[in-house]
């Protein structure tokens, strides 16, 4: 009966130690893996801020029909008062990369 308890203790840490070696899933969306990493980032005039309230959130590379296709940045309002955005990006995971989105916090 101990044999047995030992062997599921050892299994639950090797599902926990694979498990940690994965990206987080934000919110149900699942990840895209590329396996080329994004082009450079590009400079974006800012346009002029629609109110005092608004915050920039910068313009990122997404992945669409197997290429990196420019989002524009954008004003936005946050949702609630003192969130700040906490930007996306892209990052590395073995030889591959996946899209970090970025939150309001």
């Amino acid at each position: 009966m101990r044999y047995r308890s030992l062997r599921y203790v050892a299994a639950i840490c090797v599902i926990g130690g694979l498990a940690a070696c994965v990206p987080p899933r934000r919110l149900g969306i699942d990840v895209v893996y590329v396996d080329r990493a994004p082009p450079p980032r590009r400079v974006e005039v800012v346009p002029a801020r629609p109110g005092p309230e608004f915050v920039w959130i910068e313009g990122h590379w997404a992945w669409a029909n197997n290429d990196y296709a420019w989002h524009q940045g954008r004003w936005e309002r946050p949702p609630r008062r003192h969130a700040h955005w906490v930007r996306g990006r892209w990052r590395k995971h073995g030889h591959e990369w996946y899209w970090e989105p970025g939150h309001w916090k």
